[in-house]
């Protein structure tokens, strides 16, 4: 008979296996081509054959497993999200393809905009200033609550209040500037999707509890981003590599940048890992490290680039993001280039 302890700890062992082994359809990019007739849009992976089961728009079909608009079928205007269903088998998944209007300044706004703008950081007001200036991206931090719940914090307290050691809803109920309260990862979401200009830079913070505690909050939150269908926004940061790791355990097609700064390119292209987000010290060190992920075909990004010289230095090296917490100052160098 095996002992209680052994059940528990086989469970343990087995439970994120299971997880990640689980039969799925997934596709490896959600978001469409603009202006494009035809365009193909991602591989459905997971089954042999996939075929499309609903479509209301009338303008998607499956080609070898490849999902892509129809033949001499464009986009319509003023639309930019589009639900398909597809099947294989007994399984039956929809995705949510989103538009390609995203921005393409480079420009990420640490946090939000919000030092020059009226709103908190990590708020919905500074999603929405981001947003209003036209950023490419729109950074934002995230913890879990005590009772399990996503909430968006830069510092492990916010309000007097230790994140991981209170509930939701104590912490959702602290005021910020602006007459907003401190939002869930789901509220977050929900104002990003409203719009296909901003990318949404989701970083997961590692916990202070212990390291399960990180590997549960980057499964939470790689669920929640299916279960939203938000994969075509979102853009995942962590200064935590196994957390990195994680999210691409669940979604192979996942863009995941680590922060931290010890990792080569090469090291983060073997992982699978979409790119590098390091701190302006790190490359500034050695700016041949731009070069070298280029040729890796690894993304990079610099973090936090406030000074207009920084800017123009990493512009003309040709990085692919600057995260800023001065996004209008960075935008007028990128109109400069």
């Amino acid at each position: 008979m095996i002992s209680r302890k052994k059940c528990l700890l086989l469970a343990t062992v087995l439970l994120p296996f299971a997880m990640q082994t689980q039969a799925q359809l997934i596709l490896d990019n959600y978001v469409i081509p603009a202006g494009k007739p035809g365009a193909a849009i991602g591989k459905v992976t997971g089954a042999n054959k996939a075929t499309i089961s609903a479509d209301t728009s009338g303008l998607f079909t499956i080609e070898k497993n490849t999902l892509r608009l129809k033949k001499g079928k464009s986009l319509p205007a003023g639309a930019f999200k589009f639900e398909v269903a597809v099947s294989a088998g007994t399984e039956k998944v929809v995705y949510t393809l989103v538009k390609d209007e995203f921005h393409q300044n480079k420009v990420v706004a640490h946090r939000g905009a919000w030092k020059n703008q009226p709103g908190s950081q990590n708020s919905l007001s500074s999603l929405k200033d981001a947003i209003k200036l036209g950023c490419a991206g729109s950074e934002f931090d995230i913890w879990m609550s005590a009772d399990g719940q996503m909430v968006l914090s830069h510092d492990p307290e916010i309000g007097g209040k230790k994140v991981e050691e209170t509930n939701a809803a104590e912490l959702t109920a602290i005021a910020l500037d602006n007459g907003d309260k401190v939002p869930t990862l789901e509220q977050y979401l929900d104002e990003g999707m409203k719009q296909n200009g901003t990318k949404l830079v989701l970083e997961i913070k590692p916990s202070k509890v212990s390291k399960e505690r990180g590997q549960e909050l980057a499964t939470k939150a790689v669920e929640m981003v299916r279960a939203k269908q938000a994969q075509g926004w979102i853009i995942y940061i962590s200064f935590d590599y196994d957390i990195c790791k994680r999210v691409v355990e669940l979604d192979p097609y996942a863009k995941v940048q680590y922060l931290n700064g010890e990792k080569s390119p090469a090291q983060l292209k073997a992982d699978k890992i979409w790119g590098f987000d390091y701190n302006y010290g790190v490359v500034n060190k050695d700016m041949s490290i731009l070069k070298d992920a280029r040729s890796k075909g690894v993304t990079t990004n610099v973090w936090t680039v406030n000074k207009a010289e920084q800017m123009t230095q990493l512009l003309d090296a040709g990085v692919d993001f600057l995260t800023t917490d001065e996004p209008e100052l960075a935008l007028e160098k990128v109109k400069g280039k």
